[in-house]
């Protein structure tokens, strides 16, 4: 297996299948035809005496070899990008890309309208957003498959860096007229009232449950639910109370029959991270888009 029978080229042809597990999409994003790529694979094959990817439906399947073998190029492949990168500057204006951010959807709400409006002078750029397990977070920022992720600070490793984003306050939800509307909200007012939980998971406290608890008190849930858009159309037609992340509660607010209140208690703060794998975080197309979402905030 000497280096020097090996074309360098051929590793980023396997990086890339490794990355979109297809050799049709492998063959797009390298702007190749797929008999191209499916005869860089056989010589790949050949090289390395093994499968390295087998077909599982539509999926292209990396054998342990592979596996093993990413594992050691990978940082190498990224280096030698990272400086061949250094000497191209990234022209938005000009060049196409499309950026994969990982956002939930009440993140959805609060970036996507104002990163589009200021996107809105670079037509040759596309954004996917998607939702993703947390748990697959770092796996796909390190393969490449998401350029940066949007989330509540998490556990991460040693190459996954983060930023303090954006710091969101909890705020009180109720219809207009509620009796909370009228004078100053106190604790025994607070949870005299039917509340609704937003959360995924089916059961468990909320983020305001914990300093709730912290205080001996304890409110009572009438509705758990996924989403807070359903939540606030609750609201709007009832005299349950939800309590919400201020910045999306403003801009349902402006379309919705609610009013916004203080807590009656001081609430921890929502801290919302930015997250990136750093072997790609000199790329000049992933720093230009980082200063992006920063205007957002």
């Amino acid at each position: 297996m000497a280096l020097n029978r090996l074309d360098l080229n051929l590793l980023h042809v396997f990086d890339t299948i490794y990355r979109e597990g297809s050799l049709t999409r492998a063959a797009q994003a390298l702007h190749l035809t797929q008999p191209a790529i499916s005869h860089s694979l056989a010589r790949l094959r050949d090289h390395f005496d093994d499968a390295l990817f087998t077909r599982q439906g539509n999926q292209m399947v990396p054998t342990p070899l592979a596996r093993r073998f990413l594992e050691s190029m990978r940082p190498g492949l990224t280096q030698i990008q990272s400086a061949v990168n250094q000497f191209h500057a990234f022209d938005p204006a000009s060049q196409r890309k499309t950026y994969s951010l990982a956002l939930r959807d009440i993140l959805e709400s609060t970036f996507l309208p104002k990163l589009m409006e200021n996107l809105e002078a670079y037509p040759a750029l596309e954004i996917v957003s998607q939702r993703i397990p947390r748990r697959e977070m770092e796996t796909q920022l390190a393969a490449g498959k998401l350029d940066f992720a949007v989330d509540v600070l998490l556990p991460v490793s040693d190459q996954t860096a983060h930023e303090l984003l954006r710091r969101d306050q909890l705020t009180v939800i109720v219809r207009r007229g509620h009796p909370l509307t009228k004078g100053k909200i106190t604790m025994d007012r607070y949870l005299e009232h039917r509340h609704i939980l937003v959360s995924s998971r089916p059961e468990g406290p909320g983020i305001e449950d914990f300093e709730l608890s912290r205080l001996g008190v304890q409110r009572k849930i009438r509705l758990r639910c996924q989403h807070y858009y359903a939540a606030c159309r609750v609201v709007e037609n009832s005299e349950l109370v939800l309590t919400m992340p201020a910045t999306y509660a403003q801009i349902i607010a402006e379309r919705a029959d609610i009013e916004l209140l203080e807590p009656p208690t001081e609430l921890p703060p929502i801290d919302v991270h930015l997250y990136w794998h750093k072997a790609y975080e000199k790329e000049p197309a992933l720093t230009w888009l980082k200063e992006q979402l920063h205007r957002v905030v």
